[in-house]
């Protein structure tokens, strides 16, 4: 799981301040909807292990997102190899 704390860019505070919170979550959501498979890859590359399930999430007060990356078990490792 990553956790992240203030992620919104000026303009999307700016829209955020105009009441037009709806609008900056709708955009988060298609660019991670869109970029979920380099995330994946990336973290698959990285832990050598498959990602099952990715979610992602946001708030706008206090201004956090997640995404969470569910990971297949480890292959067991053989003694000796």
């Amino acid at each position: 799981a990553c956790v992240l704390g203030e992620v919104h860019t000026e303009v999307e505070k700016t829209m955020i301040q105009l009441q037009r919170a709806t609008v900056v979550q709708e955009t988060r959501s298609a660019f991670q909807n869109a970029m979920q498979q380099r995330f994946i890859d990336q973290v698959e590359g990285l832990s050598g292990r498959s990602v099952l399930a990715f979610i992602s999430n946001r708030h706008v007060g206090p201004d956090m997102e997640i995404e969470l990356f569910m990971l297949a078990p480890a292959e067991p490792t053989q003694p000796g190899l």
